[in-house]
């Protein structure tokens, strides 16, 4: 393993085919079928050049990492009638298991949490399978608290 730190910034339409790789590797680690190159591809370049208040993508960058990116965490919005305001979703975060334990999650994290609080949301939420633990032990590390609400999905 490198002792190389990895910094974190807003992700650049540069590392849209690097991200289309960790993308991918997201749905293989949940066991979920890909949307596929093209529909990552175009995701990806979405985020990245949208607002932060509409979307945010950020990488950890590692000289040493593919096209230097070993990880990313992907945050959205909505209106929370709970907080009656906006708050900040971090819906997606993945760090290539080759540079994991290097402190790419928590940095990811953290910057998700920086960035949303400097855009005015009063929490940060999201969610992990139960069977996650290795992300489940970072995100007790950071001081938040899981509920006991279960998650449902219909697809349409």
């Amino acid at each position: 393993m490198s002792s190389q730190q990895a910094v974190v910034e807003p992700a650049t339409a540069g590392d849209v085919d690097r991200l289309v790789d960790l993308m991918e590797g997201y749905c293989a680690f949940y066991r979920f079928p890909s949307p596929g190159t093209e529909a990552l591809k175009m995701m990806a370049l979405t985020e990245i050049a949208a607002d932060d208040n509409d979307g945010m993508m950020i990488v950890a960058r590692v000289p040493d990492a593919p096209g230097g990116v070993a990880g990313f965490v992907h945050v959205t919005w909505k209106m929370a009638l709970l907080q009656a305001n906006r708050i900040a979703i971090m819906e997606d975060l993945f760090v290539d298991p080759d540079f994991r334990g290097r402190g790419c999650g928590r940095l990811l994290v953290d910057a998700a949490i920086d960035r949303a609080r400097e855009l005015g949301s009063p929490v940060l939420q999201w969610v992990t399978q139960t069977t996650n633990v290795t992300a489940q032990s970072l995100y007790d590390r950071t001081g938040a608290y899981s509920e006991a609400w279960l998650e449902y999905e219909l697809e349409l």
